[in-house]
């Protein structure tokens, strides 16, 4: 007889082995495949990083904090070092969310096709170059020094400047100087900028000084294009006017060729957006709890593997990781790590002319809520960041209807279709189109900057204590891509779940099952995959909580999934309003064996467990209250753990008599990252166990079900 404590998998570590060379053989037949069929489909990730102590808001909940922009500096130095060596760094302005005071940051390394650099920056070369100069701690320009270099780059260009001197509330020491710099049709421009003495003063914000203008007096009628250079006795930076991508890089060449004697500036601006491919882009930027590095676009899944490891190794050395630790065991980062699909430019993305491959693509990924469940986060269904189309704001009906017509869309290209099609179907319940399992808000959206991009977005994905495991999600994702190019392998409409979406298809065993189904699609297919990472991720996903055994009686049970219900909008601090969802449900699945079944029962809480009849296989699932919080779903009810469970005899009497019946076992849950733990009456201190008496059974509001 056995019984052992709740499973607590291990800390990632370098055990975990590469693909397979099964995987490796399906790697090469799915691009193989997709150069026969002429597909050119890349991919993109957003996967995230905490530090080794994440510790503050800025690592549980806000977007930015003292810390984070100082880890992005030393993770993108790791980069350039690692994959990009004269790679360009620039600090730009990100996203700006209601509720936020300024924009999210995000810096951008910048390189050319095959890691060429766009410019020769000499300090990175005498940094390679061994020389007792080194580069990080020669001096900044000097005041004169710095206003000759702005008319250096003016005179550079064919023009007269005249930089404006301008006033740092913020820190009376910087020096800052604007120049007004725009190019139209090739031909480079300035102009005076007359500012009233009392008004050349930076905003009283946060960030570059290029930021900070007081844009509110600029000239009317005149390109607010404006180049800043700030200066301290310790450093320099120059913010870039938001320029089209050639004349950018004319200016940074300018810049980095008259720069050679002092220290290398700190670079921000407004960068354009590059369709056509002339650049290679990494991105790191401030998320809630995370930071998020956008990687750039790899037209391989062996490019996207190689960044996934580079990235978990440049990770390391500056004390950054993909997982945090709760407990005893390691849990992902709480962000995201989002997949996306799309082609190397607008005139060759591979969706745009083959809407019927797109929609197959739908179709399967409704079928399977393996794709959406498994491979997530803690939070799933209506109310979290990524739900499956038929959780969102659509009904069913609309979905089939749309895929059919998108089906009948005669040949040619049908980027606009499509968007307009999906894009308002792929949405939440509150028509937030980026809060999707498959995002269409960056395919075809003339609405916002960035929407025309021709992107998939896979957001089901959470982030993973280890590469391996990353890439093989990915391969997956690429082989199915492959695999639905056969119009004869596409399902042919949705499939009606009902309630079962959210009762059996979230339990572990049947996330299981739902995926070798899935694996052996792709074997037939001639695409095999080792299902040894998959079955690692299941493991890790959902953590043993209990495993109890003798001879053939065994049960077990997993940590399941609970979608967190949506609560009504609620006024928070600041007068603006916040969605909230009731975090505090919990659900776990247990799994008995016919043999246990044959000579035991169980009791929880009192209750008698109901446990399927024997030669049943099918699961029971608990949904319990873990904690309390405020607002919450049915704050009626109350906490519900210590959660006591109790084994018992098949033949022994109910639990309901006054004096209790005498239980085999008794563990108890408190926190999920524990476990069930055992419960003893042995006050000598042995640690021995011994039969308890089962409590009188509780009033309380368990949700069992077979």
């Amino acid at each position: 007889m056995t019984a052992s404590a709740p499973s607590r998998p291990p800390n990632p570590g370098p055990e975990i082995t590469g693909p397979s060379a099964r995987d490796l053989a399906t790697a090469a037949a799915v691009e193989q495949r997709l150069q026969a069929a002429g597909i050119a489909l890349t991919m993109g990730g957003e996967p995230t990083l905490i530090p080794l102590n994440p510790e503050g808001a800025e690592w549980s909940v806000a977007a930015d904090g003292p810390t984070k922009l100082g880890y992005a500096r030393a993770l993108a130095a790791e980069l350039q070092r690692l994959a990009w060596p004269g790679s360009t760094l620039i600090y730009c302005p990100g996203k700006r969310y209601e509720g936020e005071v300024n924009p999210r940051w995000a810096l951008r390394l910048i390189t050319g096709p095959g890691a060429t650099p766009l410019v020769a920056w000499p300090q990175d070369a005498t940094a390679t170059a061994g020389t007792d100069t080194d580069p990080a701690t020669s001096p900044p320009p000097a005041a004169a020094e710095a206003l000759a270099l702005l008319h250096g780059l003016g005179t550079a260009l064919g023009l007269t400047v005249q930089p404006l001197a301008l006033r740092d509330p913020l820190d009376q020491q910087r020096q800052v100087w604007a120049v007004p710099l725009s190019c139209e049709e090739g031909g480079w421009r300035t102009l005076p900028w007359e500012l009233a003495e009392e008004l050349r003063c930076l905003i009283p914000a946060h960030g570059p000084a290029g930021l900070r203008l007081p844009l509110q007096h600029f000239p009317d009628n005149a390109l607010r294009q404006v180049l800043t250079l700030e200066r301290t006795a310790t450093g320099w930076g120059l913010f870039l006017p938001p320029l089209a991508r050639e004349p950018l890089e004319q200016l940074l060449r300018l810049i980095a060729g008259a720069s050679g004697s002092w220290c290398k500036p700190e670079l921000s601006g407004v960068l354009p957006h590059d369709s056509e491919g002339h650049w290679q882009v990494l991105g790191l930027t401030a998320d809630p709890g995370v930071l998020e590095i956008n990687l750039p676009v790899c037209h391989s899944w062996h490019d996207y593997a190689a960044w996934i490891e580079r990235l978990e190794r440049a990770g390391a050395a500056v004390g950054l990781r993909s997982w945090k630790q709760v407990g005893d065991r390691s849990e992902g980062t709480g962000g995201g790590n989002h997949l996306l699909w799309g082609g190397p430019s607008l005139e060759s993305n591979p969706f745009f002319s083959r809407p019927d491959w797109l929609v197959g693509i739908l179709r399967y990924w409704q079928h399977h809520p393996s794709l959406a469940y498994l491979f997530s986060g803690r939070s799933v269904g209506p109310a979290s960041q990524a739900p499956r189309p038929d959780e969102g704001s659509a009904s069913l009906l609309d979905l089939e209807l749309a895929h059919r017509c998108l089906e009948m869309l005669p040949a040619g290209d049908q980027r606009v279709w499509i968007g307009e099609t999906l894009r308002h179907l792929h949405a939440d319940r509150s028509g937030n189109t980026h809060r999707s399992e498959i995002s269409l808000d960056k395919f075809w959206n003339p609405a916002w900057t960035a929407g025309c991009q021709g992107l998939l977005e896979f957001r089901a994905l959470e982030s993973l204590p280890h590469h391996q495991w990353t890439s093989a999600v990915a391969l997956l994702w690429r082989a199915l891509a492959v695999r639905l190019l056969d119009p004869a392998l596409r399902p042919e409409g949705l499939r009606p779940f009902g309630a079962d979406l959210h009762d059996r298809a979230l339990l572990p065993s049947a996330l299981w099952a739902d995926l070798e189904l899935v694996l052996a699609d792709l074997a037939t297919a001639g695409l095999p995959l080792d299902p040894a990472p998959f079955r690692a991720i299941w493991e890790w996903r959902f953590p043993v909580l209990l495993h109890w055994r003798e001879g053939d009686a065994e049960l077990t049970i997993r940590q399941a999934l609970e979608p967190w219900p949506l609560l009504c909008d609620t006024p928070v601090e600041g007068g603006s309003t916040s969605r909230f969802v009731d975090s505090s449900l919990r659900r776990f699945e247990l799994i008995s064996s016919d043999g246990f079944r044959q000579r035991h029962r169980l009791q929880l809480q009192g209750r008698a467990v109901p446990l399927p009849a024997p030669g049943q296989q099918r699961p029971v699932a608990v949904r319990f209250r873990q904690e309390a919080l405020f607002p919450c779903l049915h704050p009626c009810l109350p906490v519900q753990v210590p959660l006591r469970l109790d084994l018992l005899t098949a033949t022994g009497s109910t639990a309901s008599t006054s004096s209790g019946t005498t239980a085999l076992r008794s563990w108890q849950l408190l926190r999920e990252s524990d476990g069930f733990e055992p419960l003893t009456a042995d006050a000598s201190g042995s640690g021995d166990e011994r039969p308890l008496q089962t409590a009188p059974a509780e009033s309380c509001s368990l949700d069992l079900r077979l």
